[in-house]
Formats: structure tokens, C-alpha cells, sequence
């Protein structure tokens, strides 16, 4: 009869923990539903035109694909900064701050991309709130790692 091989200790060490991130969790549902939404319109728009690929020089759908990628590409920053942030516990009030105005950011510049006619300035303030959110976000960061 065998006996049964015991777990060496190191690799309870080396197995990762789960965590709970529901601040993170719920902003990247949102981000995902936005980022969906703003594929979509790009999918619309070149379907309307009969566009396979890129814009076909056509203004409306260049606006609309670079609201898509623009999110594409501030988003996932703002969620490594916000789940690191999260995970190594950085004030969930201000975590919550900053997904909002994040979210609120990302919301305002993408209708100015995916709605034609609507006005510059809903642009100029939703980057602006990303911006302050990305920065707020570092700032959790940082506050986690010195606290």
C-alpha cells in the first residue's frame, strides 16, 4: 500500500489567490458594453457605405473608427491602474472616483465620435475627465504602494 505524496509547502506559494475587484469588475462591464457599442457603430457605418476595410475616405466613418480605437486604447491602462490599484488596496472612494469620471470621460468622447453634428466640446471634456481619471488612478496606485 502507497502512501500519499504530500504537497510540498512552496507550491501553496506559488498558486495565485483570487480577488475580489468589484470596483474594477463593474467598470470593465461598462467599458466592454461601451467599446461594443462604438464597434458596432463602426460596423453600421461601413455596411451603410458598403466599406470592407478602413474608411474609404469617407469622414463620417474615420470619426467613428477613431472613437472606437481611441477608447480601445485608454481603456485598458485605466483598468491595469484600477485593478492594481484595487488588489494592493488603494481607497475604494477614490477608486470609485475615478471609475466614474473615467466612465463619464469615455461616454462624453465617444458620442462626439459615433454621433455626427454633435458638438467638439463633448470631446474636449471627455478626454479631459480620462485624463483626470488616469492620473487620479496613478495616484491610487501610489498611495497603495506607500500606505
Amino acid at each position: 500500500m502507497t502512501r500519499p505524496v504530500e504537497t510540498p509547502a512552496f507550491f501553496y506559494e506559488s498558486v495565485p489567490m483570487a480577488y475580489s475587484l468589484p470596483i474594477t469588475s463593474l467598470t470593465a462591464i461598462a467599458a466592454g458594453i461601451l467599446l461594443l457599442v462604438l464597434t458596432a457603430q463602426v460596423i453600421r457605418l461601413r455596411r451603410r457605405h458598403g466599406v470592407v476595410l478602413g474608411d474609404n475616405g469617407d469622414r463620417t466613418i474615420a470619426k467613428a473608427i477613431r472613437g472606437q480605437s481611441n477608447a480601445a486604447e485608454q481603456l485598458p491602462m485605466a483598468l491595469i491602474l484600477m485593478g492594481l490599484g484595487e488588489m494592493q488596496g488603494a481607497p475604494a472612494v477614490l477608486l470609485t472616483g475615478m471609475a466614474l469620471t473615467l466612465m463619464l470621460g469615455r461616454i462624453m468622447h465617444g458620442y462626439y465620435f459615433a454621433v455626427n453634428g454633435v458638438t467638439w466640446r463633448l470631446r474636449f471634456w471627455g478626454m479631459l475627465l480620462t485624463l483626470i481619471a488616469q492620473g487620479g488612478l496613478i495616484l491610487a496606485l501610489v498611495l497603495a504602494q506607500a500606505f
